[in-house]
């Protein structure tokens, strides 16, 4: 993993929407760190002494007037809290079980369902599955909203316990209706929920000579595992003549992770920066040289539930002209989270800083359009009649090739498994296709001179 610069931050975090994400924060920092040092820009902005004053008089009738009993300790919690989501959907008051949640996120290991979720108008929307999770094997899709869990309408007042039963001892079960995007139709969803242990890389051949790289979000481990298991790929079939990265509906994860991966793919450039009122917000990543595809095409697919880390990486790959990015519109988060300890038990996650890419682009509720554009289509094998004759060798007394040595099979022209693979993923299936004029438009490499 080669990373540049260190971050001086306390901890950075690219997951999408980690204000209600279940399932992919970043690990904390154990050392607390004073939340007011650093270069602020901007004139000083007081705080209005009568504003305190009406604060203190709604706290206050609130404690004695509210038609239930609230203690002191719950009013300033959920004062922080709402303090902090009036500020975007990122930031977040994390107390002893956030913290140990956060921890759990960050090295793909908890007990859920395998989603991220994001609070949207009063209703938890999926940013994305999991791989290989309850929530993925169950058809879950970006873009579906939560309206009721085990038959209780998700409302404002009663999300942030939603979002908590989300989680829960493995074997446990749980209802979830939900509704797919631009459908009216709920379906509730019988899941148990699982101890999620995330492998986060996964790799093989998709035909001889191309591989397939699956990236499901960005942890700790995740750079060192690319090159760990890319580097078996190649030992066993050899430097592919190019790559598919797969970042469809990965939610993002550590700025460091998505650096690193962007690295290993890249000889130079920069990678990304990122630009926050901190002094310590501002910083630029750029690449070192060493790509693992040694420069093979490359081409990267991504959905509307690819978010926030996975965004660096597929514009630090397009903005530098390594890959073709193809698929749908990414999600659009463009800003980074810190988080900054108060003490050893209680922290705040805040948004800090902007990020752009490498091009000085901002995609926050933009994201990044894909080069190529396919929509959400399927295959289905079309019914065909059998044919006599479908080539010059069906016919009498055809003069046979004169290479004796030609290869007899010559039905066989790859479009049989070409067929299979559209018909399970078209998506995957088109970017092959575009990989595969990549690498024949590849100028050869270079042979060395004989002496």
């Amino acid at each position: 993993m080669r990373l540049s610069p260190t971050c001086g931050l306390i901890a950075l975090l690219l997951a999408a929407p980690l204000a209600r994400g279940q399932d992919l924060p970043a690990a904390p920092s154990s050392t607390a760190a004073p939340v007011a040092t650093g270069t602020v820009a901007g004139a000083p902005d007081p705080v209005d002494l009568e504003d305190i004053r009406n604060f203190s008089r709604v706290f206050e009738v609130v404690r004695q007037a509210y038609v239930e009993k609230v203690d002191n300790k719950t009013l300033m919690k959920a004062a922080i809290s709402g303090m902090l989501a009036g500020l975007d959907p990122h930031s977040e008051y994390l107390d002893k079980d956030g913290l140990a949640a956060l921890t759990e996120d960050t090295t793909g290991a908890y007990s859920g369902l395998g989603i991220e979720v994001i609070e949207q108008d009063g209703q938890l929307r999926i940013v994305s599955p999991i791989d290989d999770t309850p929530a993925a094997r169950a058809g879950i899709k970006p873009g579906d909203t939560i309206v009721k869990i085990d038959g209780k309408p998700v409302t404002e007042e009663n999300i942030d316990a939603m979002f908590k039963d989300l989680r829960g001892e493995p074997g446990s079960k749980i209802t979830l209706t939900i509704v797919h995007d631009k459908s009216d139709h709920l379906i509730d969803l019988p899941l148990v929920r699982e101890k999620i242990s995330v492998t986060s890389v996964r790799t093989r051949e998709i035909e001889p000579g191309y591989a397939y790289i699956r990236i499901s979000q960005f942890q700790e481990d995740t750079a060192p595992d690319l090159e760990k298991k890319l580097g078996e790929l190649i030992t066993k079939h050899g430097q592919p003549k190019g790559a598919v990265l797969d970042l469809r509906s990965n939610p993002g994860g550590l700025l460091t992770a998505a650096v690193a991966v962007s690295d290993d793919l890249l000889d130079a450039g920069t990678i990304v920066t990122t630009r926050g009122r901190l002094a310590d917000a501002n910083m630029n990543f750029s690449a070192h040289p060493g790509d693992l595809l040694g420069g093979a095409p490359l081409v990267v697919l991504v959905d509307n539930g690819t978010a926030s880390a996975a965004e660096i990486v597929s514009g630090a790959l397009k903005d530098n002209h390594r890959a073709l990015i193809i698929g749908k519109r990414t999600f659009g988060k463009g800003v980074v989270q810190t988080v900054l300890p108060l003490d050893a038990e209680h922290a705040v996650k805040i948004t800090t800083a902007r990020y752009y890419t490498p091009s000085g682009t901002s995609i926050q509720a933009e994201g990044i359009k894909p080069d190529i554009a396919l929509a959400d289509l399927t295959v289905n094998k079309a019914d065909s009649g059998p044919q006599l004759i479908t080539s010059e060798a069906d016919l009498s007394h055809h003069l046979a090739n004169e290479d004796g040595n030609a290869p007899k099979d010559i039905n066989n022209d790859g479009s049989a498994e070409n067929a299979k693979l559209a018909t399970q993923d078209y998506a995957l299936s088109q970017a092959l296709n575009v990989l595969k004029g990549l690498a024949l438009n590849r100028a050869p490499a270079a042979v060395p001179a004989k002496r």
